[in-house]
This record gives structure tokens, sequence and C-alpha cells, in this order.
């Protein structure tokens, strides 16, 4: 039991078995400027764990971290692996350390390519939808023009239409589209 001092003054006592905290579900920021500085104090919390472990474990630890705009951070325990102070290495410890830097250089490459490869992706779906929105648009503009002075309903019950002449004029068939020569416009229901 702990036994504390309220902002009234009064006295209270409080079971410490109920005391933990329950961990808080993890997801994405959605405010920007709440996400940077999240960003920015984690970075900054890992970066000092990356450092108290090399110096607790006497471990070589190198952290790349990479920012949502592509900005690069990094640590390293040994300037060696950062390239400095090579000069007391032998033969066999700089081609351990080039196999080390191999190895971190080739996950970021993968992840590199990654990215990109499913940035490119997002966007030819992306692309895909703005052609079929483009063509939904002209077909509707095309019909607006055909039909001026009637009125053109549009069916949200997908049963196909077929328009063949309207004014002298042929057309194309033309999904979910009704037109009336009563002048009313449709009201939407």
């Amino acid at each position: 039991m702990i036994r504390q001092t309220n902002p009234s003054g009064s006295a209270s006592e409080q079971d410490t078995s109920k005391m933990a905290r329950e961990p808080k579900k993890m997801e994405k920021v959605d405010r920007l400027a709440a996400r940077q500085v999240t960003f920015s104090k984690r970075r900054r919390g890992l970066i000092k764990k990356a450092e108290e472990l090399s110096i607790l474990c006497d471990a070589d630890v190198s952290l790349i971290i990479f920012s949502a705009t592509g900005k690069l951070y990094d640590f390293s325990s040994s300037r060696q692996i950062k390239g400095e102070y090579l000069e007391g290495l032998n033969m066999e410890e700089l081609g351990q350390l080039r196999k080390k830097l191999e190895a971190g250089l080739s996950l970021v490459i993968k992840t590199e390519e990654e990215r990109a490869l499913n940035e490119i992706d997002k966007l030819q779906r992306k692309e895909a939808r703005l052609i079929k929105e483009n063509k939904r648009l002209k077909q509707e503009i095309k019909m607006m023009i055909l039909c001026r002075g009637k009125s053109v309903t549009v069916n949200s019950d997908g049963n196909n239409g077929v328009l063949e002449e309207a004014e002298g004029v042929l057309l194309e068939s033309v999904n979910n589209i009704s037109i009336s020569n009563n002048g009313v416009p449709p009201v939407d229901g």
C-alpha cells in the first residue's frame, strides 16, 4: 500500500497492485504536427537506447532511421562503422567490417526497392481509377450535350439501358441512364 497526499491535503491509500499502466494501443498518429513531434521524440529515445545498449553490452550498434519525408538519421557506436579510424585494423578486420556494411546496405537497398515498387503499384491503381473516372465523365458530358432540353435520370439499380437515336444522332450504349422528354429535371431519391 502507498500512502499519498491529495491536493486538498487529505491522505489516501492506494493498492499498488492496481497501479500498473495498461499498454497504449499502437496506431498511426492522425494529425501531422503531432506525428512529427512523436517521431522526433521517439527517434531521440531510440538513439539513446541504442547508445545505452552499446555501452552496457559492449556491442557494435548501428541504427538507420528514415523519416516519412525520406530524411536519414543514423547512429553508430563504432566510428569504424562510419568509416573513421580504420588505420588500426588489419586485413581480416577490414574484411569483416566490409561484410557488415554490405549486409546493412543490401537491407537498405531491398527496403528502398520494395517501397518504390509499392509506390509504383499504388500509382498504377490510381491511374486506372482516374482513367475509368475520366471515361465516365466524358460519357456524362456527351449525354448532357445530346440531351439538351430533356431530363436525364441516372438510375442506381445497375440495369443497363441502350439509347439508339436522339435528334438524328446515334448514341452509344450507356449504363444506368434514362431520358424523358417532359423537360422536368429528375429528383434524386
